[in-house]
């Protein structure tokens, strides 16, 4: 590309970035709330009826097909990087529910008029590179003229019936583990307000470019009870709807949550906090406690910051604890625990220290 068109910067087209565009849970119900009675269909195994990352439906020879779209506003200012980041995001809940990727199409909303239309080919040459590491054709897509820039993908996939992995099926004492660290949110914040620091400009793309190919193989693991990926809920905005939708309550260990730098009190002083952070917030703090002395304000920027192309969140039996870290270690994930799941009681998630 030409020195103009490299210095374009994505992030100045769009009100919002990332995952942290995703409407809050709290509107998104009053979205989703109908009066209409869906006539039965007993091969969606998984649909509407659950706050799953995709729908699941059953192929009848012992397969089901996985099917999910996610797109976006620019979270990075390369278009290349935009267009890897979204697809990795996309990609990610075909993994969350235990799946292998087969096939991919592109979702691609562009200004015409105030964007040229050599940056969307980069978008497009960053999903493609994506795929490729996936082993999935991106085999076309759908364009429009919108007044920002939008990128993403529908995704779909397959997995053995067995090995269907669900976010409202975990079971009191299992043990929780997230597999990519937190703050991607606080720190593309930081980056859009000027004050990131230089030695930290790679570490969110970088993180958010990985694919979560660990969930393939995790959905063979039949101890493994429960598991989703962490996207612009945050972190308890994800572990809300676990323990809720399996009639359960979480414990959170603050100190044992991986971050993406030891910085982010720097990051946050200054008012790095996404506005969707507010927004998750609002629409579950109200199910959240604070335990022995937890730094209240800190936690909740962390845990509720929207993540984008996140980490699983996997509950995993006691007894195979030791088996999954050695199987995230392999992936060159986070394999330490993070939490616990209990009985449930008054509230959904204890944060303590």
């Amino acid at each position: 590309m030409t020195n103009d068109l490299q210095n374009i910067k994505l992030t100045q087209y769009s009100h919002g970035a990332g995952c942290g565009c995703k409407i809050s849970p709290k509107v998104l119900d009053q979205i989703l709330a109908t009066n209409f009675a869906m006539p039965d269909n007993d091969k969606l195994i998984v649909g509407n009826h659950s706050k799953d990352d995709a729908a699941v439906y059953d192929m009848g020879n012992g397969t089901a097909l996985i099917s999910t779209t996610d797109f976006f506003m620019p979270i990075v200012d390369d278009a290349y990087d935009f267009g890897r980041i979204a697809s990795a995001n996309a990609i990610s809940d075909v993994y969350a529910m235990g799946g292998k990727p087969i096939l991919a199409i592109a979702i691609l909303g562009w200004p015409i008029n105030t964007l040229p239309p050599e940056v969307a080919q980069r978008v497009i040459e960053g999903s493609r590179s994506i795929c490729i590491e996936a082993g999935i054709p991106l085999a076309g897509g759908h364009s429009i003229d919108s007044p920002e820039p939008i990128f993403g993908l529908s995704v779909n996939g397959i997995v053995d019936i067995n090995n269907i992995k669900q976010n409202n099926t975990a079971q009191e004492g299992d043990i929780l583990f997230l597999t990519k660290k937190l703050g991607v949110g606080i720190l593309t914040t930081a980056e859009k307000k000027g004050i990131l620091k230089e030695e930290h400009k790679q570490l969110a793309p970088l993180q958010m470019m990985q694919l979560n190919k660990a969930g393939e193989a995790l959905g063979k693991q039949t101890t493994v009870h429960a598991m989703t990926d962490v996207t612009g809920f945050g972190l308890l905005g994800h572990l809300t709807e676990m323990a809720e939708g399996s009639g359960l309550s979480a414990v959170i260990n603050f100190d044992k949550i991986p971050l993406i730098t030891a910085e982010l009190d720097y990051y946050i002083s200054n008012k790095s906090i996404p506005g969707g952070t507010g927004r998750n917030w609002d629409s579950y703090g109200d199910k959240i406690a604070f335990e022995n002395n937890v730094d209240m304000h800190k936690a909740k920027t962390i845990l509720a910051d929207p993540q984008t192309s996140g980490g699983l969140l996997i509950a995993v039996s006691p007894h195979a604890a030791e088996e999954v870290k050695q199987l995230l270690l392999s992936f060159q994930l986070y394999p330490e625990p993070v939490g616990f799941i209990t009985a449930q009681k008054e509230k959904t998630v204890y944060v303590q220290q």
